[in-house]
């Protein structure tokens, strides 16, 4: 019996670019998380004492500010050679961009595979081999797979592929395959890189996409990190996945249906908080809240969502110690039809109403009313226009958004005692 890692999509220092623009965002801490989530990596292999390490393309995202980040990578190799680990890598399209890499010499144990062909590796205790091929330019759109030899007979065979497979949403193109052409090769494990959500394409022979180790934005969410394979006498393979992140992105919504003040909605934010943080294994949490729910709160939000939007920020931080980072709240909910408003919606008011939902439901007409504010928008203070949360005028969403908070603004003006009467 042996045990191996498989990982892939560190993106090694990725940019991680425009996080100033949100107010009070962990920065530095978010910067150095793919560092932290390889030295994860490295620790849990050491631990496992694994016999070796697979990285199945993108380790770097691309051109490095400085050759600090190879001479990192080569700290962290160093260490799995200290304790007997090979690692084994083939490049990506992340890499295949990046010149630092081709002058850059790697440490002993650790194996590039060819990106002009597919290239085999036999190793001895266990007894495995390994085949595998890299991207040699950024874009690769023909299936490299098809290169790739015939299993060999008494061996434990991986195949390393950085691959979209039969494509995937969000993923570029590259190097596309079928479920079918990867299993007449006869192989006992696919270890595939290139998409970023965990997926085992196939359970025997396992076809496995790891998933990135650590989440870097808002469409990463959820726990990441690299599959702990395990072959046992017989050949069998198991893959049990074990998170390697440090911080965790999160998409949560928060139902307020029953809320009848703004305070109700935060009280309801703040217990969704609190059980986000019991979910997340003691890491620091990103969240982005959606409130949603046809409410008697919702006038109040949408009447000033910029107080209740900081409502909801200050309790995240005063009930998490500062382990939640709200990255974005997007204020969905409905106004709860009574006796009063079904008044006012066969009066004038309800004609101005029926004007603005026709606008909402019309994209030509509602970008045409956003027009005159363009040109206000550009003279707004930088600070303003960067907000996470400002308004943007070139989105749909935005702009329904804007129009909603419009309607609000003015029911409680109209509906007010002052105007009632």
């Amino acid at each position: 019996m042996f045990k191996f890692l498989h990982a892939a999509d560190i993106h090694l220092d990725s940019p991680l670019q425009k996080l100033e623009r949100y107010e009070g965002a962990p920065v530095e801490e978010i910067r150095r998380a793919t560092r932290r989530a390889l030295e994860n990596l490295v620790a849990l292999a050491i631990a496992e004492k694994v016999a070796f390490v697979l990285i199945s393309g993108d380790l770097y995202d691309g051109d490095w500010r400085d050759y600090n980040t190879g001479l990192y990578f080569v700290s962290q190799m160093a260490k799995l050679r200290e304790a007997g680990i090979s690692t084994y890598i083939i490049a990506g399209n992340h890499d295949a961009a990046n010149k630092m890499t081709r002058t850059l010499r790697l440490p002993d144990g650790v194996h590039l595979f060819s990106s002009d062909h597919a290239e085999t590796v036999h190793l001895v205790d266990p007894d495995v081999v390994i085949h595998g091929q890299g991207f040699a330019a950024p874009a690769i759109r023909k299936d490299l797979s098809i290169g790739y030899p015939p299993a060999v007979s008494g061996y434990f065979n991986i195949g390393m592929l950085h691959t979209c497979a039969t494509g995937r949403e969000g993923h570029e193109p590259y190097a596309p395959c079928s479920i079918n052409g990867l299993l007449s090769k006869g192989y006992d494990y696919w270890a595939l890189g290139h998409v970023h959500q965990r997926e085992v394409l196939h359970e025997n022979p396992l076809i496995v996409f790891p998933g990135n180790i650590q989440g870097r934005h808002n469409r990463e969410t959820g726990p990441k990190g690299a599959m702990l394979v395990t072959v046992d006498s017989k050949g069998g393979s198991q893959a049990d996945f074990c998170s390697l992140d440090v911080i965790r992105w999160v998409h949560t919504q928060v139902d307020v249906s029953a809320a009848e003040i703004g305070y109700d909605v935060v009280d309801r934010a703040s217990h969704q908080f609190e059980k986000l943080l019991e979910e997340s294994q003691g890491l620091p949490i990103v969240v982005r809240v959606e409130i949603v729910g046809t409410s008697r709160a919702h006038a109040e939000l949408a009447a000033d969502p910029e107080r209740w939007k900081n409502e909801i920020r200050s309790v995240a931080i005063d009930s998490s110690g500062g382990r939640i980072w709200v990255e974005k709240i997007n204020l969905h909910t409905k106004r709860l039809i009574e006796g009063d408003m079904k008044k006012v919606e066969d009066g004038p008011v309800g004609e101005l109403l029926k004007l603005l939902e026709e606008a909402r439901s019309d994209s030509i007409r509602l970008k045409m009313l956003c027009e005159p504010l363009q040109d206000l928008l550009r003279k707004l203070p930088r600070e303003i226009k960067n907000n996470a949360d400002g308004m943007d005028l070139n989105e749909m969403q935005g702009l329904e958004d804007i129009l909603d908070q419009v309607r609000e603004m003015l029911l409680c003006r109209l509906m007010s005692k002052g105007n009632a009467e």
